[in-house]
């Protein structure tokens, strides 16, 4: 069973999707079962990789880490999404890109979350 906003990877082609309804069976790629990506927030090597929400006028920002991660072709943030309620914001980000992303969104601080993708390190939420 599926559960909204779940995010699944291909671990042959790398293919990503993520959930917008929920649904019985299981997603698959390239003839194999996709990986369920679990967000994580670990202190070791949180600093460039747990997101840090702020909020500046009537926008929400989104950097990636206390310290800023890397964005070379080899290792960068490839999207941000930031949650409101059941509203979902995403930024795709790409190699040289700087390591946030402000989304044009009124919220307070306590009611938003974000997740963010490595595409080495995986998935990550505030």
């Amino acid at each position: 069973m599926t559960k909204i906003n779940e995010i699944y990877r291909c671990n042959r082609c790398g293919n990503m999707v993520e959930v917008i309804a929920e649904g019985a069976g299981e997603l698959s790629c390239c003839e194999e079962a996709m990986e369920l990506l679990e967000p994580r927030q670990l202190p070791e090597g949180g600093v460039k990789h747990i997101p840090v929400i702020t909020k500046e006028g009537g926008k929400i920002v989104v950097t990636m880490g206390e310290v800023p991660h890397p964005m070379e072709e080899e290792h960068y943030i490839n999207f941000v999404e930031l949650i409101v309620g059941d509203q979902v914001y995403r930024a795709n980000l790409k190699p040289n890109d700087e390591p946030k992303a402000v989304f044009d969104v009124n919220a307070e601080l306590e009611d938003v979350k974000a997740i963010e993708y490595c595409n080495i390190h995986g998935l990550w939420h505030s």
